[in-house]
């Protein structure tokens, strides 16, 4: 968790004010560089040049800084003061942006396109997973790319197929794409990184551990990891709803204490998970999307307000750094790019991974959906398209170079970086594009999938055949869980929502559309 420079020395023990001086240069570049990337970012929105969006910014600021310090003579105090370990995006970066994402889910149109999340996230998530391990493998193998074991295959599979759109969402939300795909892309994205870093640390443990352990110790390590997590997150998310709702702290004057606590709890529920051993991003994402849903009801309109700034200030702050930190990092540290064969593959392996995902998914829940609501084919190609990598794989492919042996860990990380890197640029910059040729753009509100939502809370429960042969089980089994989706929907509306907080069902679904509205403009 050091912010400090890697390389102090005796030099720097002897000259105290040459010391003092690298920081604040260090520290001064890095605030430079913040700013310019929200300049540039806001000029570049308000033109609408979506051939190179903000994250594409910030990542080429962090490169052209880079290269430049490579040339130049501050480089030893630049390269220092941005030598941070893996501790400080985990602690410091990442939970604020996992729980910005998890605290923007509660509107209307993700819920009502939930179960379709949850496959995409869950099981897409695992299908990419497994698909990329066993292809960079078997690449292995046959002396295609550089040859790793097979679960670290898997880690990096695992840590590979965490996404991160948020290069796409902004040109969604400009381009007027429909309100349902913008739901799918976004929802998936946030469970996509609980479940990324879940399969990691399963697979991770599985390393560390005796290698003749059975199918089912993997199976009960991950569920221990995933459920434990979700549960610690959703418990400290009930009890910040129980407290706030109980304390009748929607009085101004407490303004300062209710945001106080609203602010903590997302940390306490981190430290808790990460002390019990657990996933702490799992877990911060779940507290996220209950807190939301519950707590911020609780609220006085103006803790209401700061809180929803505060949370968006400070991920933004955080997202822009971790991409200018990468495009940084490319330019200034030794990376092993003797193995670039194993990049080039490893980019075609997880574009048939992705593809593996997304049509597997959309074709299951296709078969539980009304024709007016099925994904439509140009969704599926741009779901499949926008499959970016971002801060959380990124992340993991630093912590990635303690986890593997030496050689193996540094190869993983450059060739991460170098994906997150091409596809931040190429295909980011060129979905605007992609999308129009696609067709799928100004569908926005009024779209077809957008028109079929019914009052209850979206779902359109779909028609059971009472003579289904043995064939269409799976069909039929899909279709039980799609309506177990809209109890639970009853059950928050009349009982949840009720009990912790102190507007009704439909108050809440009203927020709800207000409040994503608010997001997308």
């Amino acid at each position: 968790m050091q912010i400090s420079p890697a390389g102090g020395g005796g030099d720097s023990q002897s000259h105290p004010g040459k010391e003092q001086q690298a920081a604040g240069v260090g520290i001064l570049l890095q605030i430079m560089m913040l700013v310019l990337s929200f300049v540039l970012g806001h000029v570049l929105r308000r033109h609408r040049f979506y051939y190179l969006p903000e994250a594409s910014a910030s990542l080429l600021i962090g490169l052209i800084v880079g290269a430049l310090a490579n040339i130049s003579n501050t480089e030893t105090s630049i390269r220092a003061w941005f030598n941070f370990h893996e501790e400080f995006f985990f602690l410091f970066l990442l939970p604020p942006i996992i729980f910005q994402s998890g605290f923007s889910l509660s509107p209307k149109p993700f819920f009502s396109n939930f179960g379709a999340i949850v496959t995409f996230s869950i099981l897409g998530t695992f299908i990419a997973s497994v698909v990329t391990g066993v292809l960079v493998y078997l690449g292995g193998l046959i002396y295609l790319t550089y040859r790793l074991p097979f679960v670290e295959c898997l880690m990096f599979g695992a840590l590979i197929s965490a996404t991160d759109p948020v290069t796409v969402l902004s040109i969604f939300q400009e381009l007027g794409i429909d309100t349902n795909l913008y739901a799918l892309v976004f929802g998936e994205s946030v469970l996509n990184d609980a479940m990324a870093i879940s399969l990691y640390r399963t697979m991770s443990s599985l390393k560390s551990h005796a290698p003749g352990q059975n199918f089912f110790m993997v199976v009960f390590r991950f569920l221990e990891t995933f459920v434990g997590s979700l549960s610690a997150g959703v418990g400290v998310g009930f009890i910040s709803a129980l407290i706030s709702f109980s304390a009748g702290l929607d009085i101004d004057n407490l303004q300062n204490l209710e945001c106080c606590l609203f602010v903590l709890f997302p940390y306490f529920s981190y430290m808790l998970a990460e002390g019990l051993g657990l996933t702490g991003i799992v877990s911060i994402l779940f507290t996220g999307i209950v807190m939301k849903h519950y707590t911020y009801s609780n609220l006085s309109e103006n803790s209401q307000r700061f809180v929803s700034a505060f949370f968006h200030l400070i991920s933004s702050l955080a997202e822009t750094f971790v991409f200018i930190y990468m495009g940084f990092d490319i330019a200034m540290e030794q990376h092993s790019w003797s193995h670039v064969g194993f990049i080039f593959f490893s980019i075609i392996f997880i574009g048939v991974a992705r593809a593996a995902n997304v049509f597997s998914c959309a074709y299951l829940v296709n078969l539980v959906r009304p024709a007016p609501r099925q994904i439509p084919v140009k969704h599926q190609k741009a779901l499949w398209y926008i499959g970016l990598r971002g801060a959380m794989a990124f992340a993991l492919a630093l912590q990635s170079v303690h986890d593997f042996p030496e050689g193996h860990g540094q190869t993983i990380f450059t060739a991460t970086t170098a994906i997150v890197v091409l596809t931040v640029l190429l295909i980011g910059g060129s979905t605007g594009t992609v999308l129009e040729t696609l067709q799928v753009v100004g569908d926005d509100h009024d779209g077809p999938l957008s028109e079929s939502l019914d009052g209850n809370n979206g779902y359109v429960a779909p028609s059971y055949n009472e003579d289904a042969t043995s064939g269409n089980r799976l069909k039929m089994k899909l279709k039980e869980f799609h309506k177990s989706t809209a109890s639970f929907t009853a059950l928050d509306r009349n009982y949840l929502t009720p009990f912790f907080t102190s507007q009704n069902g439909d108050d809440e679904e009203e927020h709800g559309k207000i409040d994503y509205h608010q997001n997308v403009t």
